[in-house]
């Protein structure tokens, strides 16, 4: 499964998740058996070139999350996680906030 999450920079192991407007890159996971196959960046999502992401983790749920659900994406936020590694560690766990419901 894919997972579409915005970050401040392009280091799998030092990036965190920010709010929209603050994105640098766009990080997707390739996440399956419980494990991250690979982490990829984009400047914007069109250039990852899939047709279907699973899942968006934002940094609240107050951001504008209306045009990923109308992708069909499946919108979580973050508690306290703030890298890659410890948001897919919390949805291994799924200790991640749905938003819209």
């Amino acid at each position: 499964m894919l997972i579409l999450i915005p970050v401040d920079g392009i280091d799998p192991k030092h990036a965190k998740v920010t709010t929209l407007p603050n994105r640098k890159k766009w990080a997707l996971v390739d996440f399956d058996e419980g494990v991250i196959q690979a982490v990829d960046f984009y400047d914007n999502r069109a250039e990852a070139g899939v047709e279907w992401i699973d899942f968006v983790v934002l940094a609240n749920a107050f951001e504008n999350y209306m045009e990923f659900m109308e992708e069909g994406m499946i919108v979580l936020c973050v508690r306290e996680e703030e890298t890659i590694e410890e948001i897919i560690e919390a949805f291994k766990f799924k200790e991640l906030d749905e938003v819209g419901f």
